[in-house]
């Protein structure tokens, strides 16, 4: 189940998936958990095997995170929730900080020292009303910065101390400061811009010599930039709207992609018949374990 070294992205789980998002690597199981935002559910997917495990969430999910003491945080529409080692959601500790009949969680992941960082997003992308928050080990919620419709993209350097975001409407992404003993972005500027109609920044993921890996939402492919900004290489896979990269494999040097396939048009589907699957490749260059929430 683990694809060849050579310039394809390879299906290795046909899923399905409405809006699948947010893949992370579990080192210590060796496995890789995903979600379905839509058809919502945590899912657990064993490489070696091709096996995998689900549970259904009660709310759209937007992202989640491994928890340090085990089990996970997970970000659904109605709040932040901790749960168990199967997924299973059992405490809330943050209610939402928006209105759930407009807005949801969407793209989010831990900081080097544990923080949750989770944007929001506006369903009816009406209005900039979006925002980034953090969620500290003690289950405080904060509001960061606002002013987007959909918040994504979210990513830090290697070292730690440069954080990137996604702003998919305005199709930018921007770098920040980022003071790892506050949890605290500072001095945004512009990182890379695109104009294109499928040129959306979607998730994102850093490796480990600091390049940033976007995927484009109706773009069909996923892109390499350096820490300066320069467009290293384009990776395409057979879907339109690839969601997030995530490196994984034990020497993570394998990079998984979610895919969605909501709302494509027959046509497409018909030609790309995998749209919602879940597609890697191996790569010469290798990522860095996930951090954990340490609340």
């Amino acid at each position: 189940m683990t694809p060849a070294a050579d310039s394809t992205m390879t299906c290795v789980l046909d899923a399905r998936a409405a809006l699948g998002e947010c893949p992370v690597w579990s080192t210590s199981e060796r496995a890789l958990y995903w979600i379905d935002i839509r058809a919502p559910a945590l899912h657990r997917f064993d490489p070696q095997t091709g096996a995998t495990r689900t549970t259904s969430m009660p709310h759209a999910i937007g992202c989640f995170a491994l928890r340090k003491r085990g089990g996970f945080v997970l970000a659904l529409r109605d709040g932040i929730w901790l749960a168990e080692a199967d997924g299973k959601p059992v405490r809330k500790v943050a209610e939402a900080p928006y209105d759930p009949a407009t807005h949801r969680f969407n793209d989010g992941r831990c900081d080097p020292r544990g923080r949750l960082l989770v944007g929001s997003m506006n369903e009816k992308r009406d209005g900039a009303t979006a925002a980034l928050y953090r969620l500290d080990p003690d289950f405080t919620l904060h509001e960061l910065f606002g002013g987007m419709t959909i918040s994504n993209g979210l990513a830090w350097s290697p070292d730690g101390r440069t954080m990137y975001h996604a702003d998919t409407q305005a199709r930018t992404v921007r770098a920040f400061d980022y003071d790892l003993e506050t949890g605290t972005p500072s001095n945004p500027r512009e990182f890379a811009r695109w104009s294109g109609e499928t040129e959306r920044p979607d998730g994102a993921c850093v490796d480990s010599v600091g390049n940033y890996w976007v995927s484009f939402y109706r773009g069909g492919k996923v892109m390499q930039i350096s820490p300066h900004g320069q467009v290293l290489a384009e990776h395409p896979l057979p879907a339109m709207c690839p969601t997030m990269p995530a490196f994984g494999g034990d020497d993570l040097r394998t990079l998984y992609v979610t895919t969605a396939r909501q709302e494509r048009p027959p046509d497409e589907l018909a030609r790309m018949p995998q749209s919602g699957g879940l597609f890697a490749k191996r790569l010469a260059v290798a990522g860095r374990p996930e951090p954990h929430f340490a609340g």
